[in-house]
């Protein structure tokens, strides 16, 4: 395994981490505030290539591979999450399905505008009664003519409202169980598609989650993604590769929050010496530091394994598991190590802290993520 990064990887990465520090962090505020990214950072993400990261270049994109890719995620995971979700949700589950899976007129004609950031892509996969059970689905795809007529709902969609190209799986055949589910390239545009209710959450202000609705939704047949049947199996693959790219992200903000906690204690003077000279406090630090590095290891080599084109579906799992709840540890003792500083609105801690609990809970909680582990182990042993 050879994680060395390429020259081209490398300078990408430091106009990046530039460009974060500059332009991103300067408003990092105002997005929380305002739940909305400046138009200006979307311009500049855009003249950037950030929307086309995993795009091939045929097609306008970076063509960048995964490992190269996480390294990028790394740096943007390092401000505002809501703006590391659009980037992360469109580069990721946004649009990997087409990459992937697409045929070459499906490319042709999609590939070009996600890549420019001028159409932005979701996944849609969840319902209201098809969460962690992700295969009781009810939407359904029903064969008319030249179409498929979708109806139903999906909730939580990210980029839900900025987005134009929708991966939906829906239910061709509900005989078939898990081989009867089907996925669908779906524009906004389309008749009988809806964007319904816009979520306000807890965090990651900025990234707008929503309900989709179709009723009666024109969707033609040469939109079908991949082979008929094989939704759910193309869903577990799309999951794989955005699980990588989201422990990626996770790193880099659990590396801005030690960061920042290194910087808060060799500053903060209690008892006449530097907080970080307190053992309790050094020892928050070292633990923090360790299972950072640790992610760090862990995730080059799954994404690693995705560039090999080897099954990562167990490892991207245990990845995506172990980055989330790095990232939930380590923000809780950087608001403990800041004390009430990092407790407080006005101090980027407290929205790191909220905003890292989603990441154990959505493209798959914890919870799978173990029913998943162990399913493969099972196997692996019988």
């Amino acid at each position: 395994m050879d994680f060395n990064l390429s020259e081209d990887i490398l300078f990408l990465k430091r106009n990046v981490r530039d460009f974060i520090q500059n332009e991103v962090e300067k408003v990092a505020m105002q997005i929380e505030e305002e739940n909305k990214i400046p138009e200006k950072i979307i311009k500049l993400s855009k003249e950037m290539g950030l929307f086309g990261l995993n795009i091939p270049e045929e097609y306008g994109g970076l063509g960048i591979n995964m490992v190269g890719k996480c390294a990028l995620y790394e740096e943007i995971g390092a401000t505002h999450n809501g703006y590391t979700t659009l980037i992360g949700g469109h580069t990721g589950i946004g649009t990997v399905g087409i990459v992937e899976m697409g045929d070459e007129r499906q490319k042709k004609k999609y590939l070009p505008d996600m890549a420019s950031g001028d159409r932005i892509g979701a996944f849609a996969l969840t319902e209201p009664e098809a969460g962690s059970h992700a295969t009781n689905l009810k939407t359904t795809a029903m064969r008319s003519g030249g179409k498929f007529i979708l109806n139903g709902t999906k909730h939580y969609i990210t980029n839900a409202t900025e987005a134009d190209i929708f991966t939906v799986m829906a239910v061709t055949d509900s005989s078939k169980g898990a081989k009867g589910i089907t996925s669908f390239i779906v524009e906004k545009d389309f008749p009988g598609f809806h964007i319904g209710k816009v979520e306000k959450k807890m965090g990651l202000h900025g990234s707008h989650s929503a309900e989709i609705i179709m009723e009666n939704c024109e969707v033609p047949i040469e939109n079908v993604l991949g082979e008929e049947g094989q939704g759910y199996v193309n869903a577990l693959k799309i999951l794989a590769n955005g699980r990588a790219g989201l422990a990626a992200r996770n790193l880099g903000s659990s590396q801005k929050l030690l960061d920042l906690s290194v910087t808060f204690a060799k500053n903060r003077v209690q008892f006449n010496k530097p907080i970080i000279e307190h053992q309790a406090v050094a020892h928050m630090l070292a633990e923090m530091a360790v299972e950072i590095e640790a992610l760090r290891s862990f995730m080059y080599r799954v994404a690693w394994m995705v560039d090999e084109g080897k099954n990562v579906i167990k490892e991207a799992a245990m990845v995506k598991l172990y980055g989330s709840e790095v990232y939930n540890r380590v923000a809780d003792k950087a608001l403990q190590v800041h004390g009430g500083i990092g407790y407080m609105a006005d101090y980027p801690i407290e929205r790191f802290y909220r905003d890292a609990r989603i990441t154990r809970i959505y493209e798959g909680t914890s919870e799978i993520q173990k029913n998943i582990i162990a399913g493969r182990l099972n196997k692996e042993y019988s």
